[in-house]
């Protein structure tokens, strides 16, 4: 089997614009979609997206453009060898243009071994507890109905993107401790490295009181030392975003010096479900939890899916919400059951269907490499 030809596009679904923070403007989310042509009929797919300010992207794109024309003539089946071909030699490359490429291979193994993803990454289970993951809304009194929904269609985990301004952030803390029972219902706060060191622990102990599940990215990941210090002076997990690893040796480094309670990547940063599985790996042989992120779409939402399910040590799906802004273009989607679990998709590879006639009305982007 030989690959022919890889065609990519970007894509600005027809949703409307969140943000995650006070201070950041909302975001345009763009979904870059490569499609994989092979000469035995067999197409691998993948979905990535990107947040930006001010309009869609098309440097993903552009980035995939400049090293797809490795693969021309390749065998998709031998995945390692092809990212070591891909990977960033002397200047970076956009993590998520690595991530587009690898995740359409291992779409492409799948769907020639005929088994979903998950089965072919080692099968641990077939479902995963969800969490509904905020935007940030307009204040306490929204943030409350919004739970109040999230809770009536099953979520049993919701996790707020707040203002990031720590007084703000505690008074919803403090509201949705008093509202809802959290020995029952998961809450978590992640404040996108927004606050410093003194601001972080306060927000920490006090939430620790209050009974919150973790504290996700209240310092910017870079800061290993202010991680250390909190994750000594707390007993709740302090994790970070995930967003500032991408490689494994800073990862695996991070794990061995006891830096967070339990560690958070994705297929995006770590450029793909091959690496991405490896650092799954390295803090499952640290014995903590790997918190994957999911957000954003459907394709991207099922390539992390899949990681779970074949891993034990991670906790929630982590559920962009609301769901239908990040659905655009597809034919299956993921949805939470009435019981707050996400389940393995069915059919192989990735196992959702693309609606690629509403992928192209939204395209904007798009080029081939043959």
């Amino acid at each position: 089997m030989k690959i022919e030809r890889i065609e990519v596009r970007s894509v600005a679904p027809p949703t409307g614009q969140f943000t995650w923070s006070d201070d950041l403007p909302a975001q345009f989310a763009t979904n870059t979609v490569l499609r994989l042509y092979t000469d035995e009929g067999i197409e691998g797919v993948s979905g990535v997206w990107n947040g930006t300010s001010y309009g869609f992207e098309k440097y993903t794109a552009e980035a995939i453009r400049h090293i797809s024309p490795i693969l021309v003539g390749r065998d998709p089946l031998q995945r390692e060898e092809l990212w070591y071909d891909i990977r960033p030699r002397v200047f970076p490359v956009p993590p998520q243009a690595l991530a587009s490429i690898d995740i359409a291979l291992w779409d492409l193994a799948g769907k020639v071994a005929g088994l979903p993803l998950y089965r072919l990454l080692g099968g641990a289970r077939e479902r995963i507890r969800s969490y509904a993951s905020t935007p940030m809304l307009e204040d306490v009194p929204a943030h409350l109905k919004f739970v109040e929904d999230l809770l009536d269609e099953g979520y049993t985990a919701v996790k707020f993107h707040t203002w990031c301004i720590p007084e703000k952030d505690l008074e919803l803390s403090r509201a949705i401790s008093q509202e809802f029972d959290t020995a029952k219902i998961d809450f978590m706060l992640d404040v996108e490295n927004n606050y410093d060191r003194v601001s972080a622990l306060n927000v920490a102990q006090e939430i620790e009181q209050l009974g919150f599940r973790w504290f996700e990215a209240p310092l910017p990941d870079y800061d290993l030392d202010g991680y250390r210090e909190l994750t000594r002076k707390t007993s709740i997990p302090v994790l970070p975003s995930g967003n500032w690893f991408m490689d494994l040796m800073t990862f695996n480094e991070a794990i061995k010096t006891k830096t967070w309670r339990a560690t958070r990547t994705d297929v995006h940063m770590m450029g793909g479900i091959t690496q991405a599985n490896k650092a799954i790996a390295l803090t499952e042989a640290a014995d903590i939890n790997c918190e994957i992120m999911s957000w954003g779409y459907s394709l991207n939402a099922a390539a992390n899916l899949h990681l779970m399910l074949a891993h034990t040590n991670c906790s929630f799906f982590e559920h962009s919400v609301p769901q239908q802004a990040y659905e655009y273009g597809m034919h299956d989607v993921i949805r939470s059951d009435a019981n707050g679990y996400v389940h393995a998709p069915t059919k192989p590879g990735l196992g959702l269907d693309v609606d690629w006639d509403q992928m192209e009305a939204a395209t904007f982007h798009n080029f081939t490499i043959e």
